[in-house]
């Protein structure tokens, strides 16, 4: 069966919103693809720009692929006094990425900005992020890897 396997590289996020009362924010990111979840580390907001630099990896056989539509981040700052406090979302649809990346054997992103939308369905600030998509696993196995800075 053949699988594709999609490579995500969080990188920082700018300019977000700050939701703790008390004391300096710690930020995470949540990724959910189809029925699957990363977390990344606890990274402090020490200044406007809070660093992850963190890669994840979905697969999916290619068959799932074309059945799903985005990628979704859910930023979210840690606070001790009530529950984590949601920062903003960023949705990336993935058509043009599985499509392509299926039709050449994968694609590479670099990593780029893309809005930070809060519950207001407004902007404040940006989030980091590139993608690498490798189609047929089984047959890319023994080339050399792809690198997202190439």
């Amino acid at each position: 069966m053949e699988e594709g396997i999609l490579e995500v590289l969080i990188v920082n996020a700018e300019d977000i919103r700050h939701t703790n009362l008390i004391g300096r924010p710690a930020y995470y990111v949540i990724l959910q693809c189809g029925t699957k979840e990363y977390r990344t580390k606890i990274s402090p907001g020490k200044h406007k720009k809070v660093l992850w630099n963190e890669k994840f990896k979905f697969d999916f056989p290619l068959s799932e692929w074309k059945n799903l539509t985005h990628i979704k981040f859910r930023i979210m700052d840690k606070e001790f006094f009530k529950n984590n406090g949601f920062v903003g979302e960023t949705r990336i649809h993935l058509g043009g990425i599985i499509i392509e990346g299926t039709d050449k054997g994968f694609i590479v992103v670099r990593p780029a900005p893309y809005n930070v939308v809060l519950e207001d369905d407004t902007y404040k600030g940006q989030i980091k992020i590139g993608f690498k998509f490798i189609a047929n696993v089984s047959l890319l196995r023994p080339q050399v890897p792809i690198s997202f800075y190439s």
